[in-house]
């Protein structure tokens, strides 16, 4: 065998002839080694193997033989070396027990890495994919039905335009023919209901690997350590890592039928040329498994949703863009001739200012705080609601695509750590009850003691197999994880907003430092410069605190000692999501609801430290900040963290992996002869860590599209961008960069639909919240209906800035300097507050509760309106798709037709065997009495008896019973040998 030849062989044993399913790796160090003959090959083969040992390798160029250093095993380095060399025999036997093939590396180096390969015969995966319920293509078909008239036109019209857009697989149109395969649990009394043409290539590698694994996973080492499955193993340390490999290298070698899946997928997926294309969703599931299709499933839906909001979301812009020349409030503050004179922005340092030097920022202001900013909140409420609808469709589909369909959930064995706790809690319950219970006793003569010995040790073996037993832990010990996660979690809360406080203070001082400058273009820039700084603080503390509230979120999962592994995904996906979600939009959530709403006013300011005044809004509001704050925290978290760390981060480990090893003395290290293996370059892989990174960046992502959309419209458009380039590069990274996952089943993505359900519903409220108290929606529309004398927005900026009296102001906080002379009297700020002459002087007036009233009114009527539209749009589109549900129904008839067909066919299959039996047996009964007559009439010359008489019972008895134990044989003999002997007997 020719490695090089041909790389497929890579993936096989040595024979050639059996797939390699599985690999597990363990480090194995060797005390001295010593010069030996190259006799002893470098493969061993064991559990069931037949490779023979001893063969003599030639040099492949001079075949001459030379001698090699071979190392000598004299015993492991410590005792804890020697305890994983007894565990690992122990583990590797009984997966020979269970019916595994197994090949191994001769340890021919000092120290180094040892790989174990791992294949299922026949036999084995027949046998797992019974238990486990694999549901398999049979051989009865049946034919869709084709739709007519002007559905039809338009379904052939649509795919003429996706053709371009579809990935070039191989066999991809027959998978989408009109002809359906019925499927069924697999079952090895009905192998001759499938279509099995090779027993090899029945199972797929995913197939293969999922049934290795799950032998893996229950596999028990109960003589050595106590322990079960792979994973509790790899977590002491007993193995380094375990996963089967994938389909040879994905560089392209020949045409597309020649190109294995992991090629396919690389030309097809995992390449940025391919972003116009779809996914091929259904490669991606045979390679990768359920769970990691319906990941990239759900993203490709999710992307092509944002399509429709990014085109709206672009309307809005221009539709703001193209009216800020016409609107009355922006020209009003525009106006020099209003010479609306504005209060001072700091104490002492600060000017009074014309509100006409902040005309950039009201028409700014404009492109995001219009009337179609409300139209726009509604759409994306209802875009959410169509999303999840939408997916629960097409969820439903690829269940049923991928025969999904009635999947029960499946039995798991305990993580390694609850196992280690209960083991530990065992142990230690009965140490208590040994001391408490153990009566004293004498020893005497007769050795009572020593059988006593020999009973607990026997009582003990036994218990030994069973670890786990009915135990189980309890609340109480667990609560002591309890309280520490609910305290972490508090303190980190507390963190988020003290950083964001930092970042207040920091705004705050920045602010006032410019404004004591003498350079007027650096006091004119002070809200901008100081905006834009303090976001990109803002956007650096998030990246770091996400990173170590990613670490926090798993320690604490850990401490709450879950059971299974989906408890602990579940639990960890609930803790990142509430750190993370805390973490991103707090500075968001502050400038939206809090900043400028507890700053005072003119003579009354709030302080903090009693010397920095509390930030206040621009004068064309709030909703521009926000606009700038969220707008550069998801471009910068998506660039940065998503992008620049996904690549980044994998390139440097394995820059830091290749630099350890040129570090490694070379002369302790064999390389191995010949171009290495498929296992090999697979374990040089970075390990996969499951899909919650890659769900929680899109989950971060849908809260800024949703939650605060009105301000910022274009996010729908630059979402959609990060997601084509995102698509990819996560592709690529599953592809080249990572090793290959375990095939997981899964029929939809778990608590994730309940986070994203949640932000859906979260959505309304926080934009309802938005148009009412951020942005100027209502008060313009309670001047122009209410206050208005002409009915229109002239004199909306004069109607929301109050007056204040210069003389009110507190000693040391009047203007030091003042370039607008000494004559002011009265400034203006922005505020629904009465003037100073007035009997309430500085109190709210009427038109503040006339404002608030119709805020309130606003959230209500909006959340109402929404919520309403969302449930009737839930209501109107089913989540099972009507030809699915019918095609379901006709499977399950189809299905009872098949075995009422087989069971008829079962019965006259036995009916003709007994009618024949029952033929032949006479036959036989005339043939024995013909023969038994001949020597009678020889012997006896005398009358011939007739077989009717009666004296002729005793010859017709035996051949009977000949005849009866005959058929009985013949029927034990046949085929279907259960049937028939019940049948006999």
């Amino acid at each position: 065998m020719d490695v090089d030849q041909d790389p497929r062989k890579r993936l096989y044993f040595a024979d050639g002839r059996r797939k390699v399913d599985y690999v597990l790796v363990y480090h194995y160090r060797k005390r001295s080694f010593v010069r030996g003959s190259p006799s002893q090959h470098r493969l061993s083969t064991i559990s069931n193997g037949s490779y023979p040992l001893g063969v003599e390798e030639k040099d492949p160029v001079g075949g001459k033989d030379e001698p090699v250093e071979v190392v000598v095993d004299v015993g492991p380095p410590d005792p804890a070396d020697g305890e994983k060399i007894m565990i690992r025999e122990e583990f590797e036997g009984n997966l020979k027990d269970a019916g595994l093939e197994i090949e191994r590396d001769k340890e021919n180096k000092t120290h180094g890495q040892a790989f174990i390969r791992l294949h299922a015969p026949w036999q084995v995966l027949s046998r797992e994919a019974e238990f486990l319920k694999i549901k398999v293509p049979t051989k009865k078909s049946y034919e869709l039905r084709e739709e007519k008239g002007l559905a039809a036109t338009m379904n052939e019209l649509w795919r003429k335009l996706n053709q371009p857009f579809q990935p070039k697989v191989p066999h991809q149109e027959q998978e989408h023919s009109r002809t359906k395969f019925l499927s069924h649990c697999f079952s090895r009394d009905k192998l001759h209901l499938y279509n099995i043409n090779s027993k090899d290539t029945f199972f797929d590698n995913a197939t293969r690997s999922r049934i290795v694994y799950e032998i893996l996973r229950r596999t028990a080492c109960a003589r050595t350590c106590q322990t079960m499955g792979i994973s509790t193993l790899i977590a002491n340390g007993v193995y380094d890592s375990a996963f089967p490999l994938h389909d040879g290298d994905f560089h392209p070698t020949g045409q597309a039928e020649a190109k294995n899946d992991r090629q396919l997928l690389h030309d097809e997926w995992a390449r940025y040329g391919a972003f116009y294309k779809y996914q091929p969703v259904d490669l991606i599931r045979k390679y990768f498994g359920e769970k990691i299709g319906l990941y990239f499933a759900w993203l490709g839906v999710y992307t092509q949703l944002l399509m429709p909001a990014s085109v709206v979301g672009i309307i809005v812009f221009f539709y703001g863009w193209a009216t800020v020349e016409t609107n009355i409030p922006s020209q009003e503050m525009c106006d020099e001739d209003q010479n609306f004179t504005m209060c001072p922005l700091c104490d002492r340092a600060c000017d009074y200012w014309h509100l006409s030097t902040a005309c950039g920022t009201a028409r700014a202001s404009h492109l995001f705080d219009n009337p179609a900013t409300v139209f726009f909140a509604i759409f994306m409420s209802l875009w959410a609601a169509m999303f999840l609808e939408h997916w629960k469709r097409r969820q439903i589909s690829l269940n049923y695509s991928w025969d999904l369909t009635g999947m029960e959930e499946e039995e798991e064995h305990p993580r390694p750590k609850y196992e280690t706790i209960l083991l530990q809690k065992r142990q230690s319950k009965k140490k208590n009850k040994k001391n408490k219970n153990e009566p004293e006793r004498v020893v005497d003569e007769s050795g009572e003691l020593g059988k006593d010995k020999w009973r607990q040790r026997l009582l003990s073996a036994m218990a030994a197999g069973n670890p786990t037993g009915h135990e189980k832990l309890t609340w109480r010990d667990r609560l002591p994880g309890y309280f520490i996660n609910i305290s972490s979690i508090l303190f980190m809360f507390g963190v988020t907003c003290s950083a964001v406080f930092s970042v207040i203070i920091y705004r705050i001082t920045i602010s006032a430092l410019m404004a004591m400058s003498p350079d007027p273009e650096v006091k004119s820039n002070v809200r901008v410069t100081v905006t834009a700084t303090a976001v990109i603080i803002n956007l650096v503390v998030i990246l770091i605190l996400d990173e170590i509230y990613g670490m926090v979120a798993a320690w604490l999962t850990e401490l709450e000692i879950p059971k299974t592994e989906t408890n602990f995904e579940e639990r960890l996906i609930l803790k990142a999501f509430l750190l993370k979600f805390m973490n991103a939009y707090a500075p968001i959530f502050y400038v939206a609801f809090f900043k400028g709403r507890f700053a005072g006013r003119p003579g009354d300011y709030v302080y903090v430290f009693n010397d920095y005044r509390m930030e206040e809004c621009a004068p064309g509001g709030c909703l521009i900040e926000l606009c700038i704050q969220l707008s550069i925290i998801m471009l910068g978290k998506q660039l940065i963290q998503n992008n620049i760390f996904e690549i980044g981060i994998p390139k440097l480990k394995k820059l830091c992996r290749t630099l350890k090893d040129k570090e490694r003395d070379p002369k302790e290290i064999v390389e191995q002869p010949g171009r290495r293996q498929q296992w090999h370059l697979d374990y040089d892989l970075e390990p996969f860590d499951g899909l919650t990174p890659e769900y929680m960046e899109m989950i971060i992502q849908f809260g800024f599209v949703s939650l605060f959309v009105a301000s910022f419209p274009l996010a729908p458009l630059f979402a959609l961008l990060n997601n084509i380039i995102e698509i990819r590069l996560d592709a690529k990274k599953f592809v080249t960069e990572l090793r290959r996952p375990d095939a997981v089943r899964a029929k939809d993505i778990g608590i994730w639909y309940n986070i994203l359900s949640g932000l859906g519903k979260f959505s309304v409220i926080i934009n309802a919240f938005v148009i009412s108290f951020t942005s100027d929606f209502i008060p313009r529309l309670v001047y122009q209906y209410i206050y208005s004398e002409t009915g229109t927005m002239h004199g909306f900026i004069n109607h929301t800035l109050s007056y204040f009296n210069v003389s009110n102001f507190k000693p040391g906080t009047v203007p030091s300097i003042s370039s607008l002379g000494k004559d002011i009297t009265v400034c203006r700020y922005k505020d629904y507050r009465e003037p100073p002459w007035s009997t309430e002087a500085y109190q709210f007036s009427k038109q503040y509760w006339s404002v608030l009233a119709a805020r309130l009114g606003f959230v209500i009527l909006f959340q109402n309106l929404v919520i309403t539209m969302s449930m009737l749009v839930a209501w109107v589109i089913p989540d099972v798709p009507k030809n699915i549900s019918e095609q379901l129904k006709k499977e399950k008839t189809l299905l009872v037709d098949v075995f009422l067909n087989e069971e008829k066919e079962k019965l006259q299959l036995i009916q003709s065997l007994f009618s024949k039996d029952l033929t032949k047996d006479q036959q036989d009964e005339v043939q024995v009495s013909d023969q038994t007559s001949l020597p009678l009439q020889e012997t006896h010359p005398g009358p011939v008896l007739s077989a009717a008489s009666p004296g002729s019972t005793a010859p017709r008895t035996r051949p009977r019973a000949a005849s009866f134990s005959q058929f009985t044989r013949q029927m034990s003999m046949s085929p279907r040998s259960d049937i028939t002997q019940h049948t006999a007997v």
